[in-house]
């Protein structure tokens, strides 16, 4: 339950330089892109916890991981990462996120990022920030972002299934597919809003504007201020606290539970997963918008970006119809050690197969069905405890070695 990890970052007022300056600072190294010469360009991606992740060289660096982040402006870099590459970083920046904290960075200067197989392009680093300590919940190295600077100097095709995205010379593209072309505009953060509506389990339906947020692995959020004045937890819909969940800005507050459909365009995805958010702060308590249209939704469909028009074109894939059905193990998982092969339980849910089971926090899980748990990523291992069947962990507790039957099952 631990997959609905947020990068949206929002850089706050709070800076120790003047906001003229930052403008002036930003224009002055989107002078230095220099844009593909030959497209489209073809780039493999590995799919971590439903997280694009690309390899990116900063400063001829060895390459680094780096996700692709539609709920994101500017490239970010790790904080620590930034350091051990000896960047040039200056100043104060405070930002925040999804969920109620913020986190002091700085700014980097003279560093740009490029892309295997892109010949001749590369972007400037903007922020150095905080963002690998969420790498134990991901499970892999957690060295970076890249968002709409970025996405916005091409036609981004993204193909879950085959696991690239192919970069189009946007002066020169020419949709001819036979997707749905959805209108959006870019707001000030620099994230793609879109119209779509939903219905919720009494029956009732909503129009207004999302974030497409791939860099959300969840399916849909619902803001705290929206779910509020709609009371959209006051009914009789079956909820479970939503554990594990987090971002830039640290824990998400909510439920998790279900509408009865989302529609993006033509394209109607029924009963989806929804974190009905209750935060108080931070992106989720924004009263801008409705929320936020995750990976687990975006993932349906082979995705054209194109910013410079201001539309998404959409292919249904061959899972759009497919139910949200899995399976909930009632525990999150945090990765440890250099290779995040050791899988620790952060926090069980009350009334869930975890809590009847007897597992506790902090156990670690050894083996499933006899399987060594280190010969998995975390990616696989919650792939495994999201299908209802039963299973036998061996669980290691302080100086105890436990076997624990245990079957995960719906919950919502």
């Amino acid at each position: 339950m631990n997959r609905r990890i947020l990068f949206a970052l929002i850089v706050t007022a709070s800076l120790l330089t003047s906001a003229a300056s930052v403008t002036t600072r930003t224009r002055s190294q989107m002078q230095a892109i220099k844009p593909a010469v030959a497209a489209p360009v073809t780039i493999p991606f590995e799919l971590v916890t439903r997280h694009i992740v690309l390899k990116v060289s900063v400063n001829n660096s060895r390459p680094l991981s780096f996700v692709l982040d539609t709920g994101d402006k500017y490239a970010v870099i790790d904080l620590d990462r930034a350091r051990e590459l000896g960047l040039n970083l200056q100043g104060e920046v405070r930002v925040g996120g999804a969920g109620a904290e913020t986190r002091s960075g700085a700014f980097v200067r003279d560093a740009t990022f490029s892309l295997p197989g892109l010949t001749g392009f590369s972007q400037p680093v903007t922020l150095a920030l905080p963002i690998g300590r969420m790498a134990p919940k991901f499970g892999h190295d957690f060295d970076g972002i890249i968002g709409e600077d970025f996405i916005k100097q091409f036609v981004v095709e993204i193909d879950y299934p085959a696991g690239v995205i192919k970069l189009h010379d946007k002066s020169k593209f020419k949709y001819s597919g036979s997707g749905e072309s959805v209108p959006l505009k870019l707001n000030s953060a620099g994230h793609p809003i879109i119209e779509a509506e939903l219905t919720t389990m009494s029956g009732e339906s909503i129009k207004g504007n999302f974030v497409v947020d791939i860099g959300s692995g969840a399916a849909l959020s619902l803001y705290s201020p929206f779910v509020s004045q709609r009371k959209l937890l006051d009914s009789n819909l079956k909820t479970i606290k939503s554990i594990g969940a987090g971002g830039a800005g640290g824990q998400i507050q909510g439920q998790l539970g279900r509408v009865s459909e989302l529609k993006i365009g033509k394209f109607k995805i029924s009963q989806p997963i929804t974190l009905f958010s209750q935060d108080k702060a931070g992106a989720f308590a924004s009263a801008e918008l409705l929320g936020n249209i995750g990976a687990q939704i975006m993932s349906k469909f082979r995705i054209f970006l194109d910013y410079e028009n201001e539309r998404m074109m959409l292919e249904p894939g061959s899972g759009l119809a497919e139910p949200f059905d899995r399976a909930f193990s009632g525990f999150s998982l945090q990765a440890e050690g250099k290779e995040y092969r050791t899988f620790r339980i952060l926090e069980v849910l009350e009334n869930s197969p975890a809590s009847e089971a007897g597992l506790q926090r902090n156990d670690i899980i050894a083996r499933i069905d006899g399987k060594l748990a280190s010969e998995l990523t975390l990616t696989q291992l919650n792939e495994i405890l999201e299908r209802a069947k039963s299973y036998t962990l061996t669980v290691q507790r302080g100086e105890q070695t436990l076997q624990i039957k245990f079957t995960p099952r719906k919950l919502i």
